[in-house]
């Protein structure tokens, strides 16, 4: 972790929102896409639901078919504009309906992120006990093999955990042979509530666009990103042939924990 917070600093009160469409160009319907039986949108509140630094999480959608089938589950559901560019805007608007505190921190939480671990999102608020801290997401440190993958977001950070650069290429680009560590990025994130505020008056940035990068926007407007180094691993739903591999790391999940109650 990259954070030497003070544990006497007074830690903001934390909401998980799980923002969720229906329409996707890849996979559309994704959010209640079958796994194991129930609805990915299920996975992944009851995931976040584990995390005892949440007081809340609820779910920001925009089409009715997602809205009654989290009501059916009991899932706390928050109808928002069909508008939205971006998830991150969506998440804005559920915090502003929620009249949520002004001092406090919200968690986008992605909806295709049904193996989430509780103890990442520990994780990732935990810096917010620090005032200076506006936005926190996570990294892991990736192998050589899984740099060049576009579709995984690479980092660089400087000493205090201070995001300098996010890309789809690898980066740094050593100048020559030699060994150097690689951090691949979670695309979690959590916000204190006026940072949020801020960003979705922002305009789209001229790195934001050439990247396909949001978060771009905030370091381009010279806003600061903390990153909180995780060992924890997550698999993301991106396409309908991912759910073979997400619902085997979940039975997995499931033996294991109940080996241990055993």
């Amino acid at each position: 972790m990259m954070t030497d917070a003070n544990p006497k600093n007074r830690m903001p009160e934390c909401y998980g929102i799980i923002p969720a469409r229906y329409e996707s160009k890849r996979f559309p319907g994704k959010p209640l896409a079958d796994i194991l039986g129930r609805p990915m949108i299920l996975h992944v509140y009851e995931q976040a639901r584990q995390c005892t630094c949440l007081t809340s999480v609820f779910l920001a959608t925009d089409d009715d078919r997602i809205r009654l089938v989290a009501q059916k589950w009991d899932i706390p559901v928050v109808m928002t504009s069909t508008a939205h560019p971006s998830g991150t805007d969506r998440v804005m608007e559920a915090a502003a309906k929620l009249n949520l505190p002004p001092d406090s921190v919200v968690v986008n939480i992605q909806g295709d992120e049904p193996a989430l671990d509780p103890a990442m999102l520990a994780q990732l608020v935990s810096p917010f006990r620090a005032a200076d801290v506006q936005v926190t997401t996570l990294a892991r440190k990736i192998s050589a093999a899984e740099v060049g993958n576009p579709d995984l977001v690479k980092v660089v950070f400087a000493e205090d955990g201070r995001a300098l650069y996010f890309s789809r290429s690898p980066i740094p680009h050593p100048s020559k042979e030699q060994k150097i560590n690689y951090y691949g990025h979670i695309g979690i994130y959590a916000f204190r509530m006026k940072v949020l505020e801020k960003f979705v008056t922002l305009d789209q940035s001229r790195l934001e666009v050439t990247e396909r990068l949001e978060q771009l926007r905030l370091l381009e407007n010279n806003i600061a990103i903390h990153i909180v180094l995780t060992n924890h691993h997550t698999c993301g739903v991106d396409r309908p042939e991912d759910i073979e591999t997400v619902s085997n790391i979940i039975r997995t999940n499931n033996s294991a924990t109940t080996a241990r109650k055993k």
